[in-house]
């Protein structure tokens, strides 16, 4: 069986440490040990890259450790990212403000990912992004896509175990 191939947005990996919302941060944590495991294909993209730097040292530091925890690729912006980025703004699943957003979106679609896995429920876990990633996924030849909270993967059995 292949392995599952995960796509980690900002939110989760900035939730390893967030004291101020423990619960998240518990769950992002039992996550990382699934991860830790290397059962997965883990896929981040340079947009988590960029985000991640604009941490403060102390968080950014102690997130690079996380980081080197885990075996993972790292999806680089080019000419077919971007456009597939801009279909989701085309078609209307989230505004140009959420540009980012979109390319992590796809980001995980180009790079062939299962799942992706995010705390950012205002603009990728809801159900309108999550229809309308179907929809351009299906439109594209790409493979159907999840898209969840670490709560639901650890407790919805989306990875297999």
């Amino acid at each position: 069986m292949r392995k599952q191939r995960i796509y980690l947005d900002t939110s989760v990996i900035s939730h390893l440490y967030a004291p101020d919302t423990p619960d998240k941060m518990e769950d992002t944590l039992r996550l990382w040990n699934l991860l830790e495991t290397g059962k997965y294909d883990i896929v981040i993209s340079e947009v988590v890259t960029i985000e991640l730097e604009r941490c403060a040292e102390f968080k950014k530091r102690l997130l690079a450790d996380f980081m080197q925890r885990i075996q993972y690729v790292e999806m680089e912006a080019n000419d077919d990212s971007v456009a597939l980025a801009s279909k989701f703004i085309n078609f209307g699943v989230l505004s140009e403000k959420s540009f980012d957003d979109c390319r992590h979106l796809a980001a995980a679609l180009l790079s062939g990912c299962d799942i992706i896995v995010s705390w950012n429920f205002k603009h990728l876990v809801n159900p309108d992004t999550i229809i309308g990633t179907r929809k351009i996924a299906v439109a594209g030849g790409f493979q159907d896509i999840i898209i969840c909270s670490p709560s639901m993967l650890i407790k919805g059995g989306f990875v297999y175990e």
